[in-house]
């Protein structure tokens, strides 16, 4: 909507945008405005009815003057909460990339000073909602829609310094998602694991991160077989990326890394278990998992520099066909001992997390281990598109994976990891299979074949997020498509670690 933001100071903005609530009147904090008799009446019409992301207008018309004021609802007071800023300010950012207005002052923290609401984190909500819907998703457009495009830039200022503070915060935040959306909507005769490679590689470079690359040579060598295998049909050959944030305070062993594993399958046909019909198309978002976690690794060098080492691992191949794919019935012995009967080629991204988990148990010592991964049609059927599947028996890293979804409202919804469950994934002639065709717990089948390859006494979290990695319609905070899903909870995560 925007072809840029930022944040800046200025005499005469263009729009004012002032909130309210729905059950409290607006004048005791617009006395001091020029406009109050303006802003007052606007509030009264009876289309402001001050529900969440209602919007009315008054149009001062006087000179040096602005041009709109726009009144945004926040709702009942006693239903309130600071996320609900980022609702109200999406609102208002859609009724601007109508406008084309360009300067705008946001004074918002009068209402909220009612509820005794933290300016900072409204602030941050605010960059949130602008810097999203501030995403450019016609990249791969032609030269004729890019000539015919509309967005202006936007340049943003606020009434308070703490509420300033945290929209610049969430404005780099959004820049973080944004890195993953656009990784997400990259195709993949572009995005293969080696452009993935290479996408790590430069940010490492441009924030000091180390990089290590392990081609199919050395997956091979390490006895990585889930890569190994499920990319070994594709001329686009597999790798395992290590990237790695250590701050500078942290002698080297001092304190255990954090260490995040993303799903970076960059297409998926399903291999021999071929998908119908039009179940291929949109699968280049397969790899959403790891988009999301090395848009993390982004956030976390640019913006929250945790005191805490973190590793992110991306796990990448492209399943696809030929003589070479591995094939139902196949048995796969991997790393850690641990033998898997293939039933079903389409179950591929647990295979290349397995290598990932098990790396991530033997090389890292890790404090805990979170991964994310577009695993399961099961965990859609269940929890829709409103909360991503959680899977996590230890209980202080849950409780630090729910206070982050809270705050960067990522919803999480915890889904059991019973040990009986570990026995739906068992084989008659290995040690565990892929895929059950029995769809009984569906999500779990995936969470309880990954437990096979943790430590038992590393604290783990796998996070499915089929079902909330793109959106389906243009709403809220994202238009229609990729959403950067696990990017803020994970940059919420280690902010507070």
């Amino acid at each position: 909507m925007f072809s840029s933001i930022k944040i800046a100071e200025f005499d005469s903005p263009q729009v004012v945008v002032i909130a309210k609530f729905a059950d409290s009147p607006v004048e005791p904090f617009i006395k001091k405005f020029e406009d109050a008799e303006l802003i007052s009446a606007a509030s009264a019409r009876t289309e402001s009815s001050g529900e969440l992301g209602n919007i009315v207008e008054a149009h001062p018309g006087r000179e040096g003057g602005p041009v709109r004021i726009m009144v945004v609802g926040l709702g009942k007071k006693d239903k309130f909460k600071p996320a609900d800023v980022r609702t109200a300010m999406a609102a208002v950012a859609r009724r601007l990339g109508v406008t084309k207005d360009t300067r705008v002052l946001l004074n918002i923290t009068g209402a909220l000073d009612e509820v005794k609401a933290n300016a900072e984190f409204a602030g941050r909500c605010a960059g949130e909602a602008f810097g999203l819907l501030g995403w450019d998703n016609k990249q791969f457009k032609g030269k004729k829609a890019k000539d015919e495009d509309k967005r202006v830039g936007l340049e943003l200022a606020a009434d308070k310094k703490s509420f300033r503070t945290g929209l610049d915060y969430g404005l780099k935040l959004a820049a973080s998602t944004n890195f993953a959306r656009t990784l997400s909507e990259t195709p993949p005769n572009i995005a293969t694991p080696q452009f993935m490679a290479d996408q790590a590689k430069k940010l490492a470079k441009e924030f000091g991160l180390s990089c290590t690359v392990m081609d199919e040579n050395v997956l091979d060598k390490e006895g990585m077989v889930g890569h190994v295998n499920v990319g070994k049909a594709s001329e686009n050959k597999p790798c395992m990326i290590r990237l790695a944030y250590t701050p500078a305070s942290i002698k080297k062993g001092k304190t255990k890394p954090a260490v995040l594993i993303g799903k970076t399958v960059t297409y998926d046909t399903g291999g021999l278990s071929l998908k119908v019909n039009n179940g291929m198309v949109g699968m280049k978002r397969d790899k959403d998992g790891g988009c999301a976690v090395l848009a993390a690794m982004h956030a976390i060098a640019s913006v929250i520099k945790p005191n805490r080492p973190v590793v992110a691992i991306l796990c990448s191949a492209e399943n696809s066909i030929s003589d070479e794919a591995y094939r139902p019935d196949d048995i796969l012995a991997f790393r850690n001992g641990v033998t898997v009967e293939i039933t079903n080629t389409d179950a591929e991204g647990r295979l290349v997390l397995a290598d990932g988990l098990i790396w991530a148990c033997e090389k890292e010592d890790p404090a805990y281990i979170v991964d994310l991964a577009t695993l399961t049609g099961g965990v859609v059927v269940a929890l829709g598109s409103v909360f991503c599947g959680m899977f996590c028996e230890d209980d202080a890293l849950r409780a630090k994976i729910q206070a982050a979804a809270d705050s960067s409202v990522e919803r999480v919804w915890r889904l059991p990891m019973h040990d009986d469950y570990r026995d739906i994934v068992k084989s008659p002639v290995a040690d565990i299979l892929n895929s059950n065709p029995n769809r009984k717990a569906h999500p779990v089948q995936g969470a309880a074949f990954l437990s096979y390859f943790v430590k038992p006494e590393v604290p783990w979290c796998h996070l499915d997020i089929a079902g909330v990695h793109e959106s389906d319609a243009d709403k809220g905070m994202f238009v229609k498509g990729p959403t950067g899903w696990g990017t803020r909870l994970l940059a919420d995560l280690l902010a507070e670690d």
